[in-house]
């Protein structure tokens, strides 16, 4: 779904974590993209976070994503 809303769909990558607080999907984007992954006052990052606590909880699961910063350009 995140691949949808960037420009540069091959920099989106998703990587998880499991331990004993839940599951933590990291996302890291091209730096380009963060702002139509995060949308205006948040929106955008907010649904999708929303969904993916859904899922969880169908799972009987904690579900957490997190948005990893882009590494800056020197």
């Amino acid at each position: 779904m995140v691949k949808f809303l960037c420009d540069h769909p091959e920099a989106a990558k998703i990587t998880r974590t499991v331990d004993e607080m839940g599951v933590l999907l990291s996302l890291k984007v091209h730096p380009d993209d963060m702002g139509q992954i995060i949308g205006k006052q948040g929106q955008t990052v907010k649904a999708i976070r929303h969904l993916v606590r859904i899922v969880g909880l169908k799972n009987h699961a904690r579900v957490t994503l997190r948005i990893e910063e882009p590494e800056k350009k020197t």
